[in-house]
Formats: C-alpha cells, structure tokens, sequence
C-alpha cells in the first residue's frame, strides 16, 4: 500500500463525495487546509471564527458517517457551517458579500442546508419536523440536529427535547460541546448497557419483541413489565445525565477531534430505535493560539484582522462605537447608581461590556441564550425596587416580546434596556438586522423608545431613563462616530426634541432621527428648512406634533427602522389631528434585508443622507 498522500485543494472540491475514500493521514490533511482556508478568508472578510475552527473533524466526520443531503442536517444558529460550505462546493472568498455565500447555512445556495438559520436553539423542533413529516409519508433517512452547549441551554431547545421524546419519530442530536460541563455516565455497568442499546443486533431483537408482545393484551402487560423493570435498574444502578433521565439514548462524551470516535459513536446513533443525544467534546478556536487562548468570548465573531498578531484591520482613531460608549457609560452610572442591575444574555462581548461586569459582578449576570428568562428576571427585579438595566439585541429582544409586555410593561416597571445592533447591521446580518423594534415595542403600553444622534444625547437619555418612566429602551445604533471624552451628557427632557437647524420662515420640516441627524444637517445648511431630531420615537412628543401641525411640509427621515416603527407613529398623530400639508417620507422598507454595506443598503433603499437631502431641496422650492 501507498503512503503517499493526496493533496486536496480545498477550493476544488465540488461535494463531499470524496471523503469515504481518504485514509487517515488524508484526513488530518483535509481537516489542516480547511482550517488554513477559514483562518485566511475570515481574517480578510470578517465573520465567526472560533467556533468553525473548533468544529472541522466533526463536520468531516458528519458528512462520511450519514448519506447529506438525503439525511438531513440541521445546524442550531449556523455560525459553525464554514467547514461545511467548503465541502459542499463553496467558497469562503467574499463572504455575505451580495451574490456570494452567506455566513450562515442557506438553503437557496444549495441543497446540503436544509434550514436557513441564525437564531439559537431552533434546531431540535426544526427537526422535529422533518422527522414527523418523513414518518407520515414513508420515507426512510436520518434527520441530524447540530446544536452547541450553550444553545441547548435555551427554554426553545427544551421544550423541543421535552416534545421529541415523548414522540415515536427518531432524530439524532449531536451535542457539540466546547465549555460547559454536561457530566457523562461512567462506571463499568453504564458502558455495557449503552453498548448493548446501541447494538444492531440488540435493536433488531428489541422491534421484534415489542412487535409480538403487544399483539395480545396479555403480551403487552409483560412488555409494561419488563419496561419497568429495566428503567429500574438503569436509574439505580446507572450513573444519569440529564438526557438519561428525560428517555434519551446518550452517548458519549466522545473526542470531537477523533474522527474515527465520532464515526463509530454515530453508526450507535443510527441503529438506534428512539432518539439519540451523541456528546461530543470540541475545542473552540482549534489550530489559532489566539482563538485558543480566547476567554472572553473576542474570537467569537470577527472584522478583518492581520493573522500573525491577530490585530483588527479596520480602527477608527478618534472615534468608537456606540457600543463602546454604552459600556462605559454603563459602568459610570452603575458607580454613580449602587440600585442598579445588569443583566446580559449571552452578547456580554458583542455589547463590549466586559468592564463593567467585570467590576460590578455583585449586581451583574450573563444568563446566556436565554432572553426570555433576561426579561422577566428583569421584571423580578424592578418589582423589588432595583433597577435592571438589560442589553440585548434588537433582533434578540424580538424573541422575549412577551415577557417584556406581561412581565414588566404591564406594572409599569422601572427599567433601562440599551437596544443593541439597532438599524441596518451591513454584513453578515441577514437574520440579525435591528429594524424592527420600535415597530414591535411601540405596541406594548408604556414603553419609550428612544435614538440617540450622538454620545452626548446617549448620555443623557441613560440618566433620563434611571427618573422611572417605566420601561425605557435606547436603541444603539451600530455607527462610529468622533468622540471626544470631556464631552458630558446634555439633559435631554422627558419627550422633548431638540434643532439642529431652526428657520423662522421656512414651511417645510425635516424630522430626522439617530446619527445621520448631523449628516443631513451639514448637507442642508445653505436650504431654509427646520431639521429636528425627536430623540424621543415612542410615544410622540406633543411638542413636537404641535410644531409640526404648523408646517405646510413634512418630510420623515428615519434610516433605522421600517414605516411601522416612528414614520408611522407621525403620519398616525398628524391624521388624527386633522393635518392637511404635505407629507413625505423615507425609511427602511418592510422587508427581509439581505447582507451588504450599510452604505450600499442605504443607496438601494434610496434613504442614503445625499439621497434624502436632494428630495428636501425640491420639497424647499415648492
């Protein structure tokens, strides 16, 4: 036998066909230039690194063990699918990019992505579903569900287990676990049964046991009893894990890294009767010492960055994120405010608030994937007179709306929550653009929303939101703008808006919300109009509607949100009283967003500042 081995490019593999073929040094080759091609595309295009550098054998060994795409794979959010798309024919280069690969499975790029995912937890009733509707139509193939230690910590992912295993329908779950501590069954006595329940020969046995003895009512009482017999034995002889206990077949904890481990433990899966959990132990950031070395969760997500020093490409000197003001001012306010609370699920660094967590781990919890549980926590609090101050994704908050109207709205509960990622998000945001959470905030009673133009209005509505207004939402637009330090906060009065350009003869009003304020305003500075920010998107301010019902024009400026949000909330208010002027308006429109540049996406949407600016000079000269 040969001991030459074959040289893969990775850019020329079409599907995943090859694989069975190659022998074990092929392999660790295979898995080397996978995690080579993600390193260099990643660092170039940006994107989730960590997590698909850790799971290259794992998706190796998935795509030799089941027959994809007639088995059907489902990835639990899909951050971990890199390895995947190189090995059914597609490229890295160009990453989110309009008319190249996403960053997340897409079942329109192919038929290997069975769900077009990007939220967690919804792998396990996603293929749920697959399997009923196999069953119910005959057909015969495996259904995988992918999901990480993390996610399957999210009450969805439970309720999928707690519905899946009261079912007949089988799917097989692959734990992919790279932090948190499942504990495993050991002892002697634990590997022979799981050795025996997985057994072909076994399962064989055991259909047609089951078969003959529930023909006959005698029969299936000794089938009940020998049942129970055995789950007797096997809760107080056996070492139980958590999936033990709710009915699952487990196996594991096996190497995540070993791809013969895995093909074994998965051929254990497959002849199983009932649904099967395989844990397997991966290491997130695998084969990059920085990714590796990474505690605080950096490497998770990434912009471009220089692969020998692991520095970011893209720096702004002089001017930080909203993002990073919001941490800091956030550790100002809870030295300034010992009531207070921080809770985070799981974005503690998306949000960057690793300073004050960090110092105030007394009054600070990360609860993980679980933002309906971050929001009626939040209501606990605020019952007790603490004030909770939650940051969440806008595209993350959506999923605890009712916890948020039920379990703290409804008392009118006092609370901050900074909206994180608001807006248009660019790359790699096909289901995390932050567009519609005014839309859906504004329809629960008593919840303010507002959108700072610049840090020192930001600073000023988190002191605003601590004087119990009830539950009181700043969108934090995902900008960077210049920021000078010795700049305190300017009060920013409960529902009041602010000029940034005031005309005593000008008929035509421009109502323009968040960063581009000042954009516009620099681009208008030689046209007669009022530019306003409202500051304020919900409820409406009656100053500012009494001064817009005096303008003959109006035009709405909002590139951060769709009509349903604050465009609507206006047109509403001035219909109700009567308005007869004229009305324009521009903003996101209601659609699904798909990734580019935030620049880019405000020129196809026509709502760019130079776009919005050249239709207020015609409105000027009406």
């Amino acid at each position: 036998m040969s001991d030459k081995i074959r040289e893969i490019d990775i850019n020329s593999i079409k599907d995943p066909s090859f694989l069975k073929d190659l022998n074990k040094k092929e392999l660790e080759a295979l898995c080397d230039g996978l995690r080579k091609e993600i390193l260099k595309q990643i660092s170039t295009y940006g994107g989730h690194l960590s997590s698909n550098l850790g799971d290259v054998e794992l998706t190796v060994a998935i795509h030799r063990s089941f027959d994809l795409p007639k088995d059907k794979l489902i990835f639990d959010v899909g951050h971990q699918c890199y390895a995947h798309k190189l090995l059914t024919g597609r490229s890295l280069e160009h990453l989110n990019e309009p008319d190249y690969p996403k960053g997340f499975p897409e079942s329109e790029e192919s038929p290997y992505d069975q769900y077009s995912g990007g939220h967690s937890s919804t792998s396990i009733s996603i293929a749920e579903g697959y399997a009923l509707a196999r069953d119910l139509k005959g057909e015969k193939y495996e259904v995988i569900a992918l999901i990480g230690d993390s996610s399957i910590a999210n009450g969805l992912a439970f309720e999928g287990l707690n519905d899946l295993i009261g079912r007949k329908t089988k799917v097989i779950i692959i734990l992919n676990d790279n932090d948190m501590a499942i504990s495993a069954a050991n002892g002697g006595l634990s590997k022979v049964f799981r050795k025996l329940s997985t057994g072909k020969a076994y399962n064989k046995f055991k259909r047609g046991y089951v078969s003959l003895l529930r023909k006959t009512k005698g029969g299936t009482t000794l089938y009940n009893w020998s049942l129970a017999t055995k789950n007797w034995i096997k809760r107080h002889l056996l070492q139980m894990n958590i999936f033990d206990n709710l009915g699952f077949t487990y196996i594991g904890v096996v190497d995540g890294h070993d791809i013969h481990a895995m093909e074994k433990a998965f051929k254990k899966a497959k002849n199983s009767t009932k649904s099967v959990v395989v844990h397997v132990s991966t290491t997130k950031g695998k084969g990059y010492k920085y990714a590796e070395k990474d505690a605080t969760g950096y490497w998770h997500g990434v912009t471009p960055f220089d692969l020998e020093t692991g520095a970011p490409k893209n720096v702004h000197p002089g001017s930080v994120s909203f993002s990073h003001f919001f941490s800091d001012y956030t550790a100002k306010i809870m030295e300034n405010n010992p009531n207070t609370f921080l809770i985070v699920p799981a974005m503690l660094r998306g949000a960057g608030l690793e300073g004050p967590y960090t110092r105030y781990k007394d009054r600070a919890i990360d609860v993980g994937i679980q933002e309906e549980h971050a929001l009626t926590l939040a209501g606990g609090l605020a019952l007790s007179d603490i004030h909770p101050i939650v940051s969440i994704y806008s595209s993350f908050l959506q999923r605890a709306y009712d916890e948020l109207s039920h379990d703290c709205a409804r008392f009118n509960s006092n609370m901050t929550i900074i909206v994180e990622r608001a807006g248009l998000l660019g790359l790699n945001a096909d289901t995390h653009q932050g567009l519609y959470d005014v839309a859906y905030l504004k329809s629960i009673p008593g919840v303010v929303v507002t959108l700072p133009a610049d840090f020192r209005i930001a600073a000023g509505l988190y002191e605003e939101s601590l004087k119990g207004h009830g539950v009181f939402a700043i969108r934090c637009p995902r900008e960077v703008r210049p920021y000078n330090p010795e700049e305190g906060a300017i009060e920013t009065p409960f529902m009041e808006h602010r000029f940034l350009k005031r005309s005593e003869t000008s008929r035509l009003a421009l109502v323009v919300t968040g960063p581009v304020s000042s954009d516009i305003a620099e681009l208008l500075k030689d046209v007669d109009c009022d530019i306003i920010d409202p500051i304020y998107l919900n409820p409406l301010g009656e100053s500012l509607l009494s001064y817009l019902l005096n303008k003959d024009r109006i035009l709405l400026y909002d590139a951060y949100s769709i009509k349903e949000g604050f465009v609507d909330t206006v047109l509403s208010a001035l219909m109700e009283k009567g308005y007869r002027g004229e009305v324009k308006y521009r903003c996101v429109p209601t659609v699904y967003i798909y990734s580019d540049k935030i620049e880019k996406q405000r020129l196809a949407y026509g709502i760019a500042p130079s776009q919005v600016a050249e239709l207020a000079r015609k409105m000027a000269k009406e």
